[in-house]
Parts: structure tokens; C-alpha cells; sequence
């Protein structure tokens, strides 16, 4: 693989200038009337396919798969850099994209473009939640910036990662009040699968932060479901318990449910075999 200075001097890349000509085509006389009905909005599921299949094809490791996938990944790029560059107010350009993320590379790896560079990984993860953290002053809260719409799984495994943030930033007297609610046990499965981290022991709901269980009344959705939401709320608890072993583990609890969903497939269609 070539060096960073042999990579700087390679100022000339035909076939991305070829992609860029062939995105810019689609706008204009002759263009696709389709495109241009295209919004950020609209192409939402788009990229969301497109990023699902990338990851499918890095865990698979099939290099012509992860060549195709990068590619469409990055026409997602392009055509939502294209459609911005058409807005009025808070228009911008795929030069700025660039430009933007160039310059957050720099500033937030300082490690490689300070003026002392170090390869000790403590010390690169330090230096960058310091130069993240001056970025994000502004913000009242961890979760600020948390995306909602990941996948419960990955979300769950996120916020653990706030919660630690927390709990090394609170005084020792309370660090020790939080280390002591995250562990009381709310599941006999935390104990019945040997886990030494356990869920959380708070009374709020997960589906709706903020709001207690007991504040959904029967008068309002009836007791049934209150004892639904109770029952997929302690179900919520012993997923979280997992997702809490598996994150002090250093797992990645969203791959280990894509892996587990993988080797389902391959057993429902060895059945299919079968029956056939």
C-alpha cells in the first residue's frame, strides 16, 4: 500500500471524474426525469439498503461484492451532494463535503497531523475524545447526537458506551451510586447465564424515556396493555443485560445478532433442502 506522501502526489483520478460527469448527466436536456423528482428524504431507504448490503459483503469478505457496494455507496454520496447543490438557502457543493471532512480529520487525529504524534492506542483514543469534545461543547447532553433510528441492539450498545462516559466524568460517590444500580438484577436470566453486568434497575421506560411505567393507566389502554408493556419492558431488561455482557466483553452485540440471524438462514434452507 503506498505511503501517505505517495498518495498525496496522486492528484489525478480519471475514472471519479468519469462518475462525477456521469452523476452530473443526469440532470439537465436528456436527463432522468426521475432523479430530479429525488430528495434527501426520498432516498433515506436507498442508502439504507445500499449500507446494509456493504456491511453484508465486508462480513462475507468477497471482494468483488465490497467493490460493487462502495460503489453505490458512494453514488449515494454524490447524488445527495448533487440534489444539495440545487438547494437556495444552505446550499453546498461536494467540494464543501469534502472540504469539511478533510479539515475534521485533521482536527480530530491529532495524533497523526499534531505536532506530536504517538501510535500508543490509549493515548490516540484520549487525544480524540478531547478534540471531540471541543467540537460538541455546546451540547447539554452525552445523548446529544445519538441517533434514534439505529437498530435496538446498536443503540442499546451506544448508550452503554454514554453511560461509562458518565460515570467517568460524576464524582466518586456518585459514580459508586450508578455502578450499584447497574447491577441490581431485574431478570433470573442475568444470574441463570453467569453475567457479572446487569441491567439497569431503573423504573423508566425504554420505548419512551423520561415516561414511568406506572404512568401508563388502565384507564387509559386498559389493563392488558399495561401488562404488556410490563412484561416486553422486563424482556427489554434481559436483552439489555445481554447487550451490557457483551459490550464489556468487547463483542459487538448487533453483529453477533446478524451472525446468529445468518446461521438461522443457512438452517431454514438446509430444512427446505430437505423437504424438497
Amino acid at each position: 500500500m503506498a505511503d501517505a506522501s505517495e498518495r498525496s502526489g496522486q492528484r489525478e483520478h480519471p475514472e471519479l471524474l468519469r462518475l462525477l460527469e456521469v452523476v452530473g448527466a443526469f440532470r439537465g436536456d436528456g436527463g432522468c426525469a426521475w432523479y430530479e423528482e429525488q430528495t434527501h428524504a426520498t432516498l433515506v431507504k436507498y442508502l439504507t439498503e445500499e449500507t446494509a448490503e456493504l456491511v453484508e459483503a465486508l462480513e462475507d469478505d468477497n471482494p468483488a461484492d465490497i467493490k460493487e457496494e462502495l460503489g453505490d455507496v458512494l453514488f449515494q454520496v454524490l447524488f445527495h451532494s448533487d440534489i444539495a447543490s440545487t438547494r437556495g438557502s444552505g446550499a453546498f457543493t461536494l467540494e464543501d463535503v469534502a472540504r469539511e471532512q478533510a479539515d475534521k480529520l485533521v482536527r480530530r487525529n491529532p495524533h497523526v497531523f499534531g505536532p506530536t504524534p504517538t501510535r500508543d492506542i490509549d493515548e490516540i483514543i484520549r487525544l480524540w475524545q478531547e478534540a471531540k469534545a471541543v467540537e460538541k461543547r455546546d451540547r447539554t447532553s452525552v445523548l446529544d447526537g445519538v441517533p434514534r433510528d439505529m437498530s435496538a441492539l446498536a443503540l442499546a450498545q451506544k448508550l452503554l458506551g454514554k453511560e461509562r462516559q458518565v460515570a467517568a466524568a460524576v464524582s466518586p460517590a456518585v459514580a459508586a451510586d450508578t455502578a450499584s444500580v447497574a447491577t441490581t438484577l431485574d431478570s433470573g436470566w442475568g444470574n441463570h447465564l453467569g453475567m457479572e453486568n446487569k441491567p439497569s434497575g431503573s423504573e423508566k421506560a425504554i420505548p419512551k424515556p423520561g415516561v414511568e411505567v406506572g404512568a401508563v393507566g388502565a384507564d387509559s389502554v386498559g389493563a392488558d396493555a399495561v401488562d404488556a408493556v410490563s412484561e416486553e419492558l422486563e424482556l427489554g431488561r434481559t436483552l439489555l443485560a445481554l447487550v451490557r455482557d457483551a459490550d464489556a466483553r468487547g463483542l459487538d452485540a448487533e453483529r453477533a445478532m446478524r451472525l446468529a440471524n445468518r446461521e438461522l438462514e443457512q438452517r431454514i434452507r438446509a430444512a427446505e433442502t430437505r423437504r424438497g
